[in-house]
């Protein structure tokens, strides 16, 4: 049986990081992917969105990872060529009633830290975006959108310099704890057995389900895998914004928001549609409740110009109804086994944050 360091669990964009951030620091590393190619899922699968860390609680570990990784991932892009554009957001009410939770929203951004978000009034936020409907705005100019698999690759490339190797089509199938590390049973086309010092479940969608395959890992501490799928569609047109254009959140997601690509072409989404099984057809007919809800924003919105696009689930451990999950770190502290971190819930801004939770990793693992 083969031995390694560190075996990280899943070839996300966390997972990555992960695995770059163990790597540099001189660890011999070995990423499990179950799927035969990066990022297939989450990561790959998103609004492409560098966040600036408005929405989460004070406190809590959406908020302070947003905000640590923002600049780290600003100035590691950049450094990396790793394309980006730091194009700004408004956040927008469109009637009275959704002021207060507009001025919440404020508060919260700056309790975070985020403190160059500007309100504006409606014929402020005009003069930014002339084709936009709304009563008041909150502007971000720190939110920005990225190539999500380029950043992937980037961090692929930096684990692989510092000795990191990647293995494709090998998923976990369970594991056992044991007094030298973790007894790994790998499927794929040549299954084999690695025991591994060092344990890191980043595996995204299905890491409750890992969790709960390591023989010795209390089943109680393994959180629901739940999964909120988001749908996308994109404009058939030219977008008449330059800005991404945020409603107020809505129960289980940000609302149906319009963001931009590199290249200037908008898509719309994602809504929340709670499903059994992951699995990535867009239903088109249910473009039709995305129309009035992009209408209240911008009226100017054609009919039949939106075609489906594509979509994402969501790595929810909370379910609807039921106030959002923070993100969880669970290291030794938590459940005793030594060497072992799982990572759950790791939804939106965990591209953004992935730098920041990387290191959080990476130092539970020296102590």
């Amino acid at each position: 049986m083969d031995s390694v360091a560190c075996v990280v669990i899943g070839a996300g964009v966390v997972g990555l990081a992960v695995a770059r951030a163990l790597a540099s620091a001189g660890r011999e590393v070995v990423i499990l992917e179950a799927e035969t190619a990066i990022g297939m899922h989450t990561s790959s699968r998103n609004s492409e969105v560098i966040h600036a860390g408005i929405y989460y609680p004070r406190g809590s570990l959406k908020a302070s990872a947003c905000v640590r990784g923002r600049e780290r991932l600003y100035r590691y892009c950049a450094e990396h060529g790793v394309p980006h554009r730091r194009c700004g957001k408004l956040i927008v009410a469109t009637d009275r009633r959704q002021v207060p939770e507009l001025r919440a929203i404020e508060a919260r951004a700056h309790a975070n830290g985020v403190t160059d978000v500007k309100w504006l009034e409606r014929d402020a936020a005009l003069v930014l975006e002339p084709e936009l409907r709304c009563v008041a705005a909150l502007h971000s100019p720190s939110t920005g959108i990225i190539d999500s698999h380029a950043l992937m690759l980037a961090y692929l490339g930096d684990a692989g310099r510092a000795g990191a190797m990647l293995a494709l089509g090998s998923p976990v199938l369970r594991a056992r704890a044991l007094r030298a590390g973790f007894e790994l049973e790998v499927g794929g086309r040549e299954p084999t057995r690695i025991l591994a010092r060092q344990l890191v479940n980043c595996a995204g969608l299905t890491a409750p389900g890992v969790a709960r395959r390591i023989e010795g890992f209390p089943g109680d501490l393994v959180p629901r895998e739940l999964y909120a799928k988001g749908n996308y569609y994109s404009l058939t047109g030219h977008a008449p914004f330059s800005r991404l254009v945020y409603p107020v959140p809505e129960p289980g997601g940000l609302g149906v928001h319009l963001t931009l690509d590199l290249a200037g072409q908008a898509r719309f989404g994602p809504d929340v549609e709670w499903v059994e099984r992951i699995e990535y057809s867009v239903d088109p007919a249910r473009a039709q409740a995305f129309y009035g809800a992009i209408r209240r924003y911008w009226p100017g919105l054609a009919e039949g110009a939106l075609a489906p696009a594509y979509c994402g689930i969501r790595p929810k451990i909370s379910g609807p109804g039921e106030p959002a999950a923070d993100f969880v770190i669970a290291g030794p502290l938590q459940h005793s086994l030594g060497g072992l971190v799982h990572l759950f819930g790791i939804e939106s801004p965990g591209l953004t944050a992935s730098l920041a939770l990387a290191d959080d990793v990476a130092a539970l693992l020296r102590t």
